[in-house]
């Protein structure tokens, strides 16, 4: 019985989620579609912690799944911005998620979505700092 009563549940939050899920969905597309790859260029300084800053705020805003990340990170790195602006883009890009915000505030709670993309935030210029830093020692 609780079983049932746990599915019928999970269902209907699921079902009064889809509304929240497709607009976020809607927006990521409208966004990425929007801004043209070769406008990042202009954005970087070739400084490390400031270029992994400006990256992991680009990659917040636009939010993308893994996959296609590749292909972004392979042409940004072709337009010569620095393995520490792709790197923290790309970790910011499928970890961070400004857009999504409003759906995981929904979903999960306002204070937790916040604190998790603060948190998120700062750890992908760390990882992109130390790993660009253990790449270059290597």
């Amino acid at each position: 019985m609780e079983l049932k009563q746990a599915i019928t549940k999970s269902a209907k939050a699921m079902y009064r989620s889809l509304p929240v899920i497709a607009a976020v969905i809607l927006l990521v597309s409208l966004v990425n579609g929007v801004l043209p790859k070769t406008v990042y260029s202009a954005l970087f300084f070739k400084n490390m912690l400031l270029d992994s800053f400006i990256g992991s705020l680009i990659g917040s805003i636009l939010a993308g799944n893994p996959i296609t990340s590749y292909i972004i990170g392979g042409e940004l790195l072709k337009q010569g911005i620095s393995l520490v602006a792709v790197t923290a883009f790309l970790v910011a890009w499928v970890t961070v998620g400004v857009v999504q915000l409003p759906a995981e505030a929904v979903l999960l709670g306002k204070r937790f979505a916040i604190t998790r993309n603060i948190t998120a935030f700062l750890f992908t210029i760390i990882v992109a700092i130390i790993t660009v830093s253990i790449l270059s020692i290597l």
